[in-house]
């Protein structure tokens, strides 16, 4: 018989290491997907809170509405992405009374973010549209029998964000936009139980929504330079969870989590050099700072685990260039260097996240004088990632420590056409 220390122990590492830290878990900077278009890939989005090229600007820059072409726009994209991250073992310890066991192979899994955006004139000088994407993403699944599947095996996580959005044309050199963003956010997540005589699953699946609103502004310096400013406000949820537990003696329980993800405020440029040639560079500060640590609490209001986060804040840099080739085929290239706010002491097997730099090529095909086809593809070379982790509890031996490295990379493919109505 399990006795009730032990399974109130088992149920405190599986619902508080799961649920926090499982929420993190996506490949731009910490959790945030920077692949909200297709046409904006091959310059590695850099320069898009300043580009307006097509009805995608509602997520990057909602005040690029205004340079759109009069009549309604609509573009409709995806991007693949293909994440590959392997860990390597160097001195992990293993669970009391468990194997080791092995080093969980390619835990990386492919996604596909999808967007759709439509604007369309409502006044004079007045537009407003809608975009629809997922800001937050992807997938990792260790194989069950890894080194550290007392902390982490699978965790999934999808979201949906509606941002309505308006924008208004002060003159031939200003514009302002602003919208609003309701999110909603669904996480599914496993790892093995360690309960004394028995290894067991939990498995944590939790959802909540949220508002929060996006500003911004173009200006129009001279017929060859603009400058684009942005900003997206926190978005605060309150995260609700289910935690069933199978082969262990423990009860299902329900758990909740207050998550405030970050705001993000980005300065960019478009410079045209020439009758062929267009220059594009940002610099967009993300406010992780905001997340110092994640609680899990039951209905009662006990504590079930306090996880250090300790994320600081990032910066993002890019640049790029495009070449238009002729009145149909445009050439996209971009550079950019994203921070990762997660720092060296506090990484999890959830969230092995590392700097990351960018390199992208891409093109665009005018299909007709209102249509266009833009396509890109990117990679993105992560920086090595040393782990030392035993999930964020005060006795380690129940869960084991995690101890080793992580190699990692992201291919990303996208395709996008918008058409003027």
């Amino acid at each position: 018989m399990v006795r009730p220390e032990i399974r109130k122990t088992a149920a405190a590492l599986a619902v508080a290491s799961a649920l926090a830290v499982g929420y993190t878990q996506a490949h731009a900077s910490a959790f945030a997907l920077q692949e909200q278009n297709a046409s904006g890939l091959g310059n590695s989005f850099a320069g898009a809170a300043a580009v307006a090229e097509d009805a995608s600007t509602i997520f990057f820059n909602p005040a690029g509405l205004s340079l759109l072409p009069k009549g309604p726009n609509l573009s409709l994209g995806a991007d693949w992405i293909n994440f590959s991250t392997k860990f390597s073992n160097s001195n992990s310890v293993a669970a009391t009374g468990r194997p080791l066991g092995n080093d969980g192979g390619e835990a990386g899994k492919d996604a596909i973010v999808p967007n759709l955006y439509f604007a369309m004139d409502v006044a004079p000088n007045l537009k407003a549209g809608i975009g629809i994407s997922s800001p937050f993403g992807l997938k990792t699944d260790y194989d069950p029998n890894w080194i550290g599947r007392f902390q982490a095996i699978e965790s999934k996580i999808e979201s949906v964000n509606i941002n309505p959005t308006i924008a208004y044309q002060v003159n031939d050199k200003l514009s302002l936009g602003g919208g609003l963003n309701y999110q909603s956010v669904k996480a599914t997540l496993t790892q093995a139980v360690n309960a004394v005589a028995l290894e067991g699953m939990a498995n944590i699946s939790g959802d909540d929504t949220g508002w929060g609103w996006n500003l911004g502004a173009m200006y129009q310096i001279t017929p060859d330079t603009r400058l684009g400013v942005s900003y997206r406000s926190a978005i605060k949820f309150n995260i609700k969870g289910t935690a069933q537990f199978t082969g262990v003696p423990v009860a299902n329980q329900n758990v909740t989590l207050d998550l405030k993800v970050p705001d993000t405020l980005s300065f960019a440029l478009s410079q045209k050099l020439s009758d062929t040639w267009t220059l594009l560079a940002d610099v967009t500060r993300t406010g992780w700072s905001s997340i110092k640590e994640l609680k899990v609490v039951t209905d009662s209001g006990s504590t079930l685990q306090d996880t250090p986060e300790n994320f600081k804040n990032t910066w993002r840099y890019g640049i790029g260039a495009t070449q238009r080739m002729s009145d149909a085929w445009s050439l996209k290239v971009g550079f950019a260097f994203d921070q990762s706010p997660v720092n060296d002491t506090d990484r999890t097997a959830r969230l092995p996240d590392n700097d990351r730099t960018w390199l992208s090529i891409g093109g665009q095909y005018r299909v007709s004088s209102t249509g266009k086809l833009d396509f890109g593809f990117a990679h993105l070379f992560i920086k090595n990632t040393s782990i030392n982790q035993n999930g964020g509890v005060t006795t380690p031996p129940t869960v084991g420590t995690i101890n080793g490295s992580y190699k990692a990379s992201i291919n990303i493919l996208g395709v996008q056409y918008s058409q003027t109505f």
